[in-house]
């Protein structure tokens, strides 16, 4: 009975998730125009990076060293950890001034701080003392990036990894909705080390039950994902159920990836990075090299495929080109590849929407398909449906 009154409150409660939701897809939310005309950029949407950085850094590996790399920007994690392969430069564009904010506070903190007080600063380890340790490092930034960290106070001292729209999504499905699914004590021991026949049987013996299924459906389905998580404007060409195919893929992740080593499902269940499940960009063994390479980032306010001067010799391009209808992305992936050098790759995710190499550059692109389907299959951040790795002939 507890659990049913308890489902009747969610439920309740995301009625008008659902129906306002509903009504952007309708009628507020713009189904042509670019997507800076389609969607909000004015706060921290990713205070963390949802892309595995290991798959990226593989699949980029062949042309980045001494070369110049292309990224979105985001929150930062993953244009840091590009410089773990020591390239002549990286170039982080994005649309989004709070977004860049949170690049050159990390890169603050990077030139500032200790390893350890790296940690605690941005929000790993405990620490009282943020606002203080804040203080020495403000001088480091721009005039636009002081003045957007001066008026938020509260989020610094929360550590800044957590202060994404996003992140405040995931907070929410794992204090309000995981307590109704499963006891604490279950919940920590999915994390556990086992042998993919174990975890498997742990899934299906002890984790997949109808609770777990219809929440995580209603949780993560369009809807309440668009208005809590990520924007209604993101979805616009995605077709068929969301909340179902991610499912699957949580599934599958569940139950052949490793657990106790994955950064993003130790960040949704325990709200944090353990140290064995640390991103690529915080590991002990790369803090010196982001150190020493600092200089070698150049921030950039505005679309990617604008940002900088080429020639590139690799691009890290997030899930961008899924925002897109077909004629845009078309446009925008021949911009990039017009001012890529040869053999520069071009690496790419799908989430819901499939994008790939348009086929009017055929000629000029090659898929390199194995090698993106093989490290898709051991990528960490499982909820992306597709990886794509293309090459510039």
């Amino acid at each position: 009975m507890f659990f049913q009154r308890r489902i009747h409150s969610l439920l309740v409660g995301t009625a008008p998730i659902f129906a306002a939701a509903s009504r952007g897809r309708a009628h507020g939310v713009p189904m042509s125009g670019s997507i800076e005309q389609r969607a909000s950029f004015g706060f921290i949407r990713y205070a963390s990076v949802w892309e595995d950085a290991d798959v990226l850094c593989e699949a980029l590996a062949p042309s980045a060293r001494g070369g110049r790399l292309l990224s979105i920007a985001s929150a930062g994690d993953n244009a840091l950890a590009l410089l773990t392969l020591d390239p002549a430069e990286v170039v982080a564009a994005d649309l989004s001034a709070p977004q860049l904010a949170c690049v050159e506070l990390r890169m603050a903190a990077f030139r500032r701080l200790e390893y350890a007080g790296l940690l605690a600063f941005l929000g790993v380890a405990e620490d009282g003392r943020r606002a203080e340790t804040y203080r020495g490092l403000r001088g480091e930034l721009s005039d636009g990036a002081r003045a957007f960290w001066d008026a938020q106070p509260e989020v610094v001292a929360g550590g800044i990894i957590h202060a994404g729209r996003f992140e405040r999504y995931l907070r929410t499905f794992r204090t309000r909705i995981l307590p109704l699914v499963h006891p604490r004590r279950r919940i920590e021991r999915l994390r556990e080390r086992r042998t993919p026949a174990d975890q498997a049987a742990f899934y299906a013996r002890e984790w997949d039950t109808w609770r777990w299924r219809l929440l995580f459906r209603l949780f993560f389905s369009r809807a309440v994902m668009g208005r809590m998580g990520r924007d209604p404007a993101f979805f616009t060409h995605v077709e068929g159920t969301v909340g179902e195919r991610l499912l699957a893929r949580t599934r599958r992740a569940f139950t052949e990836l490793p657990a106790h080593s994955n950064p993003y499902l130790a960040y949704i269940m325990t709200g944090n990075y353990p140290a064995e499940a640390l991103p690529r960009y915080l590991r002990p063994e790369w803090f010196a090299a982001i150190r020493e390479r600092l200089d070698r980032v150049r921030l950039v306010r505005g679309a990617i495929e604008t940002a900088g001067q080429g020639p590139f010799d690799g691009y890290n391009l997030s899930d961008i080109f899924e925002y897109m209808p077909p004629a845009e992305h078309e446009r925008c992936y021949t911009a990039l590849v017009d001012r890529a050098a040869p053999g520069a790759r071009l690496v790419y995710w799908n989430m819901l929407a499939p994008r790939s190499r348009p086929e009017a550059l055929a000629g000029r692109v090659r898929p390199l398909r194995d090698e993106a389907d093989a490290l898709h299959a051991r990528d960490l951040a499982w909820f992306y449906g597709a990886l794509h790795v293309d090459e510039v002939a």
